[in-house]
């Protein structure tokens, strides 16, 4: 298992330590599996659902973050019909993803709304 945080001065520049970012190839240069997991920064724990934050309300469950890799004219087009549509390339990517979840009969049924437009209330 490899430490979390940064490495020492004396491993940066060491050969095959295992610490070299994903060559892009799905191996690590120790021969470890390069994983979105392993390659994310630590998250903190978020506290269950509903649990006590003294406002009475139950909190919502965390978003995921996902690691997405996109052919560069892809996402140029991605971005310009975001741009179309007013929306973020992260807010078009999910509605596309829930349009066609929704499509294919995949759809969870207790999946919250997208949130509407304009920017988000503040509690």
């Amino acid at each position: 298992m490899t430490p979390v945080g940064p490495t020492p001065p004396e491993k940066r520049d060491a050969p095959d330590d295992g610490d070299r970012p994903s060559s892009g190839r799905g191996v690590r240069a120790g021969g470890e599996p390069a994983t979105p997991e392993g390659d994310a920064p630590p998250q903190a724990e978020q506290p269950a659902s509903g649990t006590g934050t003294g406002t009475g309300r139950a909190q919502r469950p965390q978003r995921k973050s996902v690691l997405l890799r996109l052919d560069p004219a892809v996402h140029d087009a991605l971005a310009r019909w975001a741009g179309d549509d007013l929306r973020s390339v992260n807010a078009q990517i999910e509605m596309l993803l829930r349009r066609a979840l929704d499509d294919a009969g995949r759809l969870p049924r207790d999946v919250r709304p997208p949130r509407g437009p304009g920017r988000p209330r503040t509690p």
